[in-house]
């Protein structure tokens, strides 16, 4: 048990160190945007900033097919410990990048390139670390230790939001961090990415893929993830609407609450993170009911309160201008996204025999987030800009009902895991 809780604490930090890294970029874009994207309309260059985001996610397939094979090739331990690695390079170099100013327009190429690397990493972070979290647990817990996957993602997030609510309220004024503070969150995040190489380079390898490494035979990993089709068409359609959700209320609502409900931005940091916080606390409570009463009701609680909520939930926060009624109207929707993000890694993992499980976890899931997650915050700035916000309420909420029919008809994995040694090759 011990060496069991050392694992999960070990993959859960260098988790959450990897996601703050990630989300350092999103949490600063409105102080660093005019640095690399000198445009006098801010609207425009926060759309910018948001397609390097986005470019971000459209390499992470790559990472989730490319991590996904040295996964299941060379263990958990080394995919996960080299994922850290590329985050911190990819952090150091944005903290050193020279601005527009000083090299031209080779300044948002090397943002580019940094966010592809970064890419890279967290494209094969996900579903590395959601197969090892899954294994590592217990049978009958396995829903409430493979939540902190989600704990520690959103602890990064809160701690880049609490980064910039130090900086802006504490430290530096506002000119210094468009000048020149914004740098440091992500030299914090390069420093801690090499406490994460430590972590990880210690952790254990799981049972799983040790037994399957001992067996010996030649695998095929890429034509033995095509005779699962249909798993692989249950993580495309339970992510879709699931992801686009999650970038919705956590990455881009922190924009919305400045560009669409006009309050300051340190009014919507606040809200930020203090929302976040307690989103984070129900991570483990939601696990933990699916391991009492399955994967699928927490599933379909999403779903259909998804559906039906996410339109008005959304309009009611562009007719506020209330910092408290956002408050509230923020953690009302996390609530209602919890039973999707706390277990979502552990249903993936249950779907794969170990031999290809971090990659039919990662690749398929990597796919569906670089089209629906990582698009979210450029599609919602996009059509605010073109007079029809209100479209990208509904294609959310229509996301959001595809992922239901999935959840309706899918099987509950809490019952048919292969997971379990007797049923890992079935």
């Amino acid at each position: 048990m011990r060496a069991r809780l050392l694992s999960i604490f070990g993959g859960s930090v260098g988790n959450l160190i990897e996601w703050y890294d990630f989300y350092v970029y999103s949490a600063f874009s409105l102080y660093f945007a005019q640095a690399f994207f000198p445009d006098a309309d801010p609207v425009v260059r926060q759309l910018n900033t948001a397609g390097v985001f986005a470019l971000g996610f459209l390499i992470r397939p790559i990472g989730g097919w490319l991590m996904g094979l040295y996964a299941d090739q060379r263990g958990r331990r080394a995919a996960l410990t080299l994922s850290v690695t590329l985050m911190c390079l990819g952090s150091f170099v944005i903290a050193v990048c020279p601005t527009y100013a000083r090299i031209g327009v080779a300044a948002p190429i090397v943002l580019m390139l940094a966010r592809l690397l970064q890419g890279l990493s967290l494209g094969g972070e996900y579903g590395t670390s959601a197969t090892y979290l899954s294994e590592v647990a217990t049978s009958r817990h396995r829903g409430f230790y493979s939540s902190f996957q989600y704990v520690t993602l959103i602890l990064g997030q809160l701690l880049a939001t609490l980064t910039l609510l130090v900086l802006q309220r504490w430290v530096l004024t506002g000119p210094q961090l468009e000048a020149w503070g914004w740098r440091i969150p992500f030299v914090v995040g390069a420093a801690l990415a090499l406490f994460g190489f430590y972590m990880r380079r210690n952790m254990v390898e799981t049972e799983s893929f040790t037994r399957e490494a001992a067996k010996g035979t030649e695998r095929r990993p890429m034509r033995e993830l095509l005779r699962h089709p249909r798993e692989v068409g249950i993580v495309v359609g339970l992510t879709m609407g699931g992801t686009l959700a999650f970038y919705t209320y956590t990455v881009y609502m922190q924009k919305f609450l400045v560009n669409s409900v006009g309050l300051t931005r340190d009014e919507a940091t606040l809200i930020s993170a203090g929302s976040l916080f307690l989103y984070m606390v129900l991570q483990p409570v939601f696990g933990l009911l699916s391991d009492k009463v399955g994967r699928r009701p927490v599933l379909l609680w999403f779903g259909v309160m998804g559906t039906l909520c996410t339109v008005p939930l959304l309009t009611a926060l562009t007719r506020t201008r209330d910092a408290s009624t956002a408050f509230m109207l923020v953690f009302a929707a996390l609530i209602i996204l919890s039973g999707y993000t706390s277990i979502n890694a552990v249903v993936k993992a249950e779907l794969f025999p170990a031999r290809i499980r971090a990659l039919g976890v990662g690749l398929p899931y990597a796919l569906t987030v670089s089209l629906f997650g990582g698009t979210a915050e450029y599609v919602g700035t996009r059509l605010k800009l073109a007079g029809n916000e209100p479209w990208f309420f509904w294609y959310v909420t229509g996301c959001i009902l595809c992922s239901l029919l999935v959840y309706a008809f899918m099987p509950d994995t809490q019952r048919h895991s292969r997971i379990e040694p007797g049923v890992e090759d079935s």
